[in-house]
């Protein structure tokens, strides 16, 4: 059960204990009353308007209740008042993380707070924008992780942080920031257009103005045939994403839009013999795939709590087959493209959502390190969730004591 909120400082490094984002969503994911939590941390910044963790922790319950501009306002507030906080998984025994995040919503950086919520692991968010001037004020800790996720928002702050990096002496996970800034839908399908186990849809960027021309005829779709996937540039979780199929659903989807960019791309046909579309989220640590989930869906934009897995027993008896098997079954099928993705990407950490078309090849939608990897889904409903989601979090957290090793042969 998740305690209420209390004020506390890590006395060893003056750095504020927050709840932190897995207890917080997972509370609510279970639709449990949030608000004595909201309550206690209310009045704490009442109390001290210099409460940092008490606002970044009601930053956290807002963007959880779908109140973005509030969840700015209360995040905001935190990181001009301290940018490093502290989460104490467990027992609080493991290891010191040091976290490089950014500004954002919960896609703005990978949820390494899902991927040690069962750890003893001490985390360490230290927030990094494109001003930072250095990073001299980190805490001690044992090692470090990159968590900043590509978007056009985050690209200056990779930026920063590739050269604020260098001759980085301490372990670290993901120490490629700019290999992060390339992880756009057009760079990703671009790494990938000679790969044969592969099909990254091409995937153009274009201005608003662009598709104005496009519906107005004037031109067809970056050499593309109808239908094609429209969505606005920085967009994740099928946010105004359309499937076009003439210039007139184009001219009727762009008044509704008020961005600047866009991204193209063909529409590829990826159902099923039975009609239904099948999308898989993987993730990668140290080159090795893990299951995170199967979603089959009637509809061609799938997500997981649309797809209605909790509602057909059919579809999560498909899901558990697939983690049950997914290491002598999918990863043996694609471990040629799974080894390309692991070569041509060049992270450490990555996460994938993907498809498996009829011909063998592995159809790739998107690869980010911010992608959502969680294991908040009910035991009762997803019994076999739990070994694969334990099985990718001893991994990620094995990954990081490998790098810690070292570090402490040498000391000793």
């Amino acid at each position: 059960m998740l305690k209420r909120a209390i004020a506390q400082v890590d006395d060893e490094n003056e750095q504020p204990l927050i709840i932190g984002k897995a207890p917080l969503v997972r509370h609510l994911y279970e639709g449990r009353d949030i608000t004595p939590i909201w309550n206690d941390l209310l009045a704490r910044v009442t109390a001290d308007a210099n409460d940092a963790a008490a606002f970044l922790d009601l930053s956290t319950i807002l963007y959880t209740l779908g109140q973005p501009d509030k969840a700015v306002l209360a995040q905001t507030a935190a990181l001009d008042i301290r940018r490093t906080f502290h989460i104490r998984n467990g027992r609080g025994t493991g290891p010191r993380i040091l976290v490089f995040v950014t500004a954002g919503d919960f896609m703005a950086n990978t949820p390494i707070e899902f991927l040690l919520e069962a750890s003893d692991a001490n985390v360490l968010l230290h927030y990094v924008d494109a001003g930072t001037k250095d990073l001299s004020g980190v805490p001690d800790h044992d090692v470090a992780f990159v968590a900043i996720g590509e978007s056009p928002a985050n690209r200056p702050v990779l930026q920063r942080l590739e050269r604020l990096l260098i001759g980085w002496a301490m372990p670290i996970m993901n120490n490629a920031p700019l290999r992060i800034v390339a992880l756009t839908r057009d760079g990703v399908a671009e790494s990938f257009v000679d790969e044969p186990s592969i099909l990254a849809p091409p995937t153009v960027g274009v201005s608003r103005n662009t598709l104005e021309q496009i519906a107005a005829r004037q031109f067809p779709p970056g050499g593309m045939d109808y239908p094609i996937i429209v969505r606005p540039v920085g967009t994740h979780a099928g946010k105004s994403m359309e499937k076009i199929t003439n210039e007139e659903e184009l001219s009727r989807y762009l008044d509704g839009q008020s961005e600047a960019e866009y991204y193209i791309a063909p529409f590829i046909d990826y159902s099923g013999p039975d009609g239904k579309f099948r999308k898989q989220r993987i993730a990668f640590i140290d080159g090795k795939a893990y299951a995170s989930h199967l979603a089959v869906s009637d509809h061609w934009m799938v997500h997981y709590l649309s797809a209605g897995m909790a509602k057909y027993a059919d579809r999560r008896a498909e899901e558990a087959a697939w983690m049950r098997d997914f290491d002598s079954d999918f990863a043996a099928r694609h471990a040629v493209a799974f080894d390309a993705l692991h070569r041509r990407l060049g992270l450490d950490y990555f996460a994938i959502d993907c498809a498996e078309l009829p011909d063998g090849r592995l159809l790739l939608f998107e690869a980010d390190v911010a992608m959502i990897v969680h294991s908040m889904d009910s035991d009762v409903t997803f019994p076999y969730k739990k070994q694969a989601m334990s099985k990718l979090f001893d991994a990620f957290e094995n990954a990081l004591q490998r790098r810690i090793q070292p570090k402490m042969i040498s000391a000793a």
